[in-house]
């Protein structure tokens, strides 16, 4: 038997977004949680996050005079996806939307700025200072008498006699932990950006790309499930997200899309392999393979006009300042300083440039800034930028399947009874390709899902009032 148990009313595996708002609903709603952490630190990927969630309809749409709506919406996620996502699932997302951006509202986030973004036809990614987010959703979680646990890595699900999931047994510096759970298990440990075994098996070409996202992001809940027969979707659509300077490190979230405002993506010869308005997944999987992994963003005055310092994506200033940006008053100039090769940089300019014209077709086929909205710009005005990056493997996007409730399902469609899965080791939403904000949302939308349905289950099986759960330091009911 473990040295240590816990008794609770539900388990969460994960303090990203998704495990954090899945705990403080259900905490709120008065049951007794145990937040597990496996590292030292809470937050995981979504703290290393640009802090973008995707939402349709809101107030600051709405200041904006942005033109959104739900249908549009879906259609986005669809075609960025190649309709190969799940449409229940996205259906469900957009049900649930209005409900948990103003939950999240209510808990003190501030959407400060309003963008349009890979895979997006409208300004619908939101940003927040994401920190903050989760910093006041652990605090909210704690008020409610949720109990979190630190350097706890869960290592395996629990079954009862009944075959339900009931509990997890988790390792800690102080030994093995065994947590009873009357209501369940909540996976939301994220992906496996760090897990190279793992990114061996599923997608071994993206060892290319820049290792990034949470430290615990090794795919520890993914194999939990796995071991229980769970199934598997989007497995093969693993890809980083183009746009990241080659020294980028976990202390800065460094990811420049300068080519959804104008600039082109060149290699290391100086020719362009793409359509930069598509998904930044798509142009993770396309940079990587040319020479390096390397693409170089070319860029004039005219769209580094546009940087917005301390927006996430747009700030070319903080990116100069950390000298990743390459400048000079010619081509041929900025060719020498990034190395470049010069003759073919300045005739695929000119080839842009007459395309856009009108004089010649685009070679890539691209016909707008981002996914089929915005005007395309010439390069002309000095001076002139290259920004060189590479694929980062932020996250996997892939994972077990679900119900739209969260519940997790086996390789034959069956509900795996008393285990659920939020946020990034999902899989089924997505599909191909990513839109911007979507991670974070989904972790949001599907985890304060999850977070009220096991309140309602627990609650009215025992009849037992909201508000009036344990306090810190105590267990829940179940013993």
């Amino acid at each position: 038997m473990s040295s240590t148990e816990h008794h609770m009313d539900l388990v969460v595996l994960g303090t990203g977004i998704a495990g954090q708002v899945t705990a403080t609903t259900a905490a709120e709603a008065g049951l007794s949680v145990g937040l597990l952490e496996k590292t030292d630190a809470r937050g995981g990927s979504s703290v290393m996050s640009g802090g973008w969630f995707a939402f349709s309809g809101t107030e600051e749409q709405a200041a904006k005079g942005e033109q959104d709506s739900r249908d549009l919406f879906l259609q986005d996620l669809l075609e960025v996806g190649d309709h190969l996502n799940r449409t229940d699932l996205l259906e469900a997302y957009l049900d649930r939307q209005d409900e948990t951006y103003r939950w999240l509202k209510e808990h003190g986030v501030d959407f400060r700025e309003i963008s349009i973004s890979s895979g997006q036809s409208a300004k619908r990614s939101h940003l927040s200072a994401i920190k903050d987010v989760i910093a006041g959703l652990h605090r909210d979680f704690e008020a409610a008498g949720g109990r979190t646990f630190m350097e706890h890595r869960g290592q395996t699900l629990v079954r009862g006699q009944d075959g339900r999931v009931a509990g997890v047994v988790a390792s800690s510096p102080q030994g093995e932990v065994r947590f009873e759970a009357r209501g369940g298990v909540v996976l939301a440990t994220g992906g496996f950006s760090r897990g190279t075994e793992m990114l061996r098996v599923f997608a071994p070409y993206q060892l290319n790309a820049i290792p990034y996202g949470g430290r615990g992001n090794t795919g520890d809940g993914l194999r939990m499930a796995w071991k229980l027969g769970a199934g598997m979707a989007d497995m093969s659509f693993v890809s980083g997200t183009y746009g990241s300077h080659p020294e980028t490190g976990e202390e800065f979230h460094e990811l420049l899309t300068a080519y959804y405002q104008g600039a082109i993506i060149v290699n290391r010869d100086g020719r362009r392999f793409t359509d930069e308005s598509q998904s930044y997944k798509t142009l993770g999987r396309d940079v990587l393979e040319q020479p390096e992994g390397l693409g170089f963003e070319i860029f004039d005055a005219t769209v580094r006009a546009q940087s917005e310092p301390g927006v996430p994506l747009k700030d070319i200033d903080a990116l100069e300042e950390i000298g990743h940006v390459y400048r000079a008053d010619t081509l041929e100039e900025l060719a020498q300083a990034a190395g470049i090769e010069a003759e073919a940089l300045v005739q695929s300019v000119a080839d842009y440039n007459a395309a856009i014209s009108g004089e010649d077709a685009d070679e890539m086929g691209r016909t707008s800034l981002c996914n089929g909205v915005g005007e395309l710009l010439p390069i002309v005005t000095a001076p002139f930028y290259a920004y060189p990056a590479k694929s980062l493997m932020t996250t996997t996007y892939c994972g077990v399947t679900v119900t739209a409730d969260g519940a997790v399902t086996d390789v034959d469609g069956d509900t795996i009874e008393g285990l659920y899965a939020v946020g990034e080791v999902t899989g089924g939403f997505h599909g191909a390709a990513y839109m911007t904000g979507t991670s974070l949302g989904k972790g949001a939308v599907f985890g304060h899902a999850i977070g009220q349905r096991a309140a309602d289950r627990l609650l009215v099986s025992s009849a037992r009032i909201p508000g009036q759960g344990q306090g810190p330091g105590q267990e829940g009911s179940a013993r």
